[in-house]
């Protein structure tokens, strides 16, 4: 049966088998990642500190500089 209620089985099939495809290569993209981070803990980096790198880097400039504008100025409000 090629058409099953207006679905076309092998196109699904299709789609199904390239969806799984990319979780099992992103299932070890995260694992190469967990290692890199391993690795860079042994190497005596701080971990939090480089995760919060990445997330600044993906930041536009313009973004992080407000980010760290108001962090600034919640610091100052603490008196920190």
């Amino acid at each position: 049966m090629a058409d099953v209620g207006g679905v076309a089985a092998e196109r699904l099939r299709a789609f199904v088998e390239r969806i799984e495809r990319l979780e099992e290569e992103k299932t070890a993209l995260v694992a190469d990642i967990r290692e890199v981070y391993s690795e860079a803990k042994g190497a005596g980096f701080d971990v939090k500190v480089l995760r919060q790198i990445l997330r600044l880097r993906k930041m536009d400039q313009t973004d992080r500089q407000r980010q760290e504008e108001l962090l600034d100025v919640y610091l100052r409000a603490l008196e920190m």
